[in-house]
């Protein structure tokens, strides 16, 4: 069902500060900021050749990384990305297994402009998953909930 890694998430309390750790202490290729209202996030993506890391800051006091910065001051990995084919197809699978869509199950449009969800953290280990529909984007997608 999964496809490849599309990115790990790290959440930061100070986008500019980890921008340039990465940029000039690791040569790194960075993206613009791109704020991302509806998760609450503003983003930038380091290209790394096979994957992505994503590097996440709070926009806003109501963004749900604030509430992981409160826990983590120092910031943290936040989740891990994986592609699939037909998000609709994955979230239908997931909930029949008895695993837990988080936001109802109503995928939203991620950064990449294509439908994503997330997976509660305890039926995986601890770890949020968030998953990544390749190609489709959102507006132009029928979703099955």
């Amino acid at each position: 069902m999964i496809g490849r890694l599309n990115h790990i998430a790290i959440a930061v309390p100070d986008l500019d500060a980890a921008v340039a750790r990465y940029r000039d202490g690791l040569g790194a290729r960075v993206s613009a900021p791109q704020a991302l209202p509806e998760h609450g996030v503003t983003v930038v993506f380091i290209e790394t050749g096979n994957t992505k890391v994503e590097l996440m800051a709070p926009l806003g006091a109501q963004s749900p990384i604030a509430k992981f910065l409160e826990r983590n001051p120092d910031g943290g990995m936040h989740h891990m990305c994986f592609e699939v084919e037909d998000i609709a197809a994955a979230v239908e699978r997931l909930v029949g297994q008895g695993m837990r869509v988080l936001g109802g199950g109503r995928p939203r449009t991620g950064a990449h402009g294509v439908p994503v969800v997330f997976l509660h953290p305890k039926d995986f280990h601890g770890v949020l998953i968030e998953l990544e529909e390749t190609g489709t984007p959102l507006s132009n997608k029928h979703v099955r909930v």
